[in-house]
Order: C-alpha cells, then sequence, then structure tokens
C-alpha cells in the first residue's frame, strides 16, 4: 500500500489538495490501480496477438505550409494586444 507520504506527493504533482480522509481513500484507490498494473504485466501475451496485426491507420492530417502574412496584417493584430515587448506579444507566465 502507498504511503501517506507518498499520496501527498502524488497530490503535489497534481497540483491538488487533499483532506486526512481524502489521502486515506486514495492510499487504498491508488494502491488497488498499482496492484491492477502489476497483474496486468505478470499477463503473458501469446504472439498472434500482438499489437503488430493491427492495421495502422494512415495520417490524415494536413501538410504543414509557410504562407505568406501580409506585414500589416501582423501591424493590426499587434495593435490589438493589451501588452507589448520588443515587438513580441506579452504573456503571463505559466508557472
Amino acid at each position: 500500500m502507498l504511503s501517506k507520504e507518498e499520496v501527498e506527493h502524488i497530490a503535489v504533482l497534481a497540483r491538488i489538495g487533499l483532506s486526512d480522509d481524502e489521502v486515506a481513500r486514495y492510499q487504498k484507490d491508488l494502491s488497488q490501480v498499482l496492484d491492477f498494473f502489476k497483474e496486468l504485466e505478470a499477463f503473458d501475451m501469446p504472439p498472434e496477438e500482438t499489437s503488430e496485426s493491427v492495421p495502422r491507420k494512415k495520417n490524415d492530417t494536413r501538410e504543414d505550409r509557410v504562407e505568406n502574412f501580409p506585414s500589416h496584417g501582423r501591424k493590426i493584430i499587434m495593435d490589438n494586444m493589451p501588452e507589448r515587448k520588443e515587438g513580441y506579444v506579452k504573456v503571463r507566465s505559466v508557472f
């Protein structure tokens, strides 16, 4: 079973707050999930049922290409930005 400290560390990584009751519940629940993965690792897959026998789907995404964007269009967009710095859009940091 996962320790209380391990569950609290996972909660920090997931950026969620847990009460003491939730920590106890997740100790049990997460331990069951990890035990199930251990069971799956022990399962020996017969060779004829490997994923290689599954047909591969063709990539249906569009081709990347460079398109010229007129400079006056860029100026209009930049003029509508609330903050700019040295010709770039200034945004709040993510972290």
